[in-house]
């Protein structure tokens, strides 16, 4: 998996978009391949921005809480090493390849978007690192020791997934600037970390403040 197959990708709904390898500012050590705001000369086109509606790459972005969830891992290694991993919902895969390089050991990237499936892939490749790839959170394979998920809370229907998560695993991380309130117990908050989605899209102040929480023991604080 290469850059050009994720520019493919952007451009059925951006004719010049391209991605660059650049380092996300909230998790500087990882480069992963985003989209390039150089290629804009303006704003876009009213058909521009009704493609981009439509089939939104939401894995040409990487958001507040997928670096702030993946700058932990990168801190605190040990809450991941020599364990089976999946991240859900994984987007550009920057938490996925956050805990590959932290030494977990398989990491499982779960998304329902085949590009953003690619994109990890490309991302993972890049960092030197590989992860596995799963397009069905139901059809998972096999046990895991731990769920990692940022930024997957926005529709209130996904809340059911805080209940599955701990059902697939004994230990949950998770990240979020959506929701200040989880409703469940389970869920102890680690702190909270200010950060900004990368490329900036300029959000509510609201939005970078993203919260970290665990299922289980042993995680420290923020």
């Amino acid at each position: 998996m290469n850059a050009e197959r994720l520019n493919q990708h952007l451009r059925r709904t951006l004719p010049h978009g391209r991605v660059a390898l650049t380092h996300p500012a909230g998790c500087p050590e990882l480069g992963l391949y985003l989209f390039d705001p150089d290629v804009l000369e303006g704003p876009l086109t009213h058909e521009q921005a009704q493609a981009v509606v439509a089939e939104p790459a939401y894995w040409s972005f990487c958001w507040a809480s997928g670096q702030v969830l993946a700058h932990y891992i990168l801190t605190h290694p040990e809450v991941v090493a020599g364990r089976r991993v999946i991240d859900f919902g994984s987007g550009s895969g920057i938490v996925a390849v956050a805990a590959a390089k932290a030494g977990a050991a398989e990491v499982v990237a779960c998304d329902l978007d085949a590009q953003a499936l690619d994109a990890a892939s490309a991302n993972a490749a890049a960092n030197g690192v590989s992860v596995n790839l799963c397009s069905d959170w139901f059809q998972r394979p096999g046990e895991f020791d731990l769920v990692t998920a940022a930024d997957v809370l926005y529709d209130p229907e996904n809340r059911v997934f805080l209940e599955a998560f701990c059902q697939v695993a004994p230990q949950v991380l998770l990240a979020d600037s959506r929701v200040k309130d989880l409703g469940d117990a389970r869920y102890r908050r680690l702190g909270v970390r200010s950060c900004s989605t990368w490329p900036d899209l300029n959000e509510f102040e609201e939005f970078n403040q993203v919260r970290l929480y665990a299922v289980g023991e042993g995680f420290p604080a923020v």
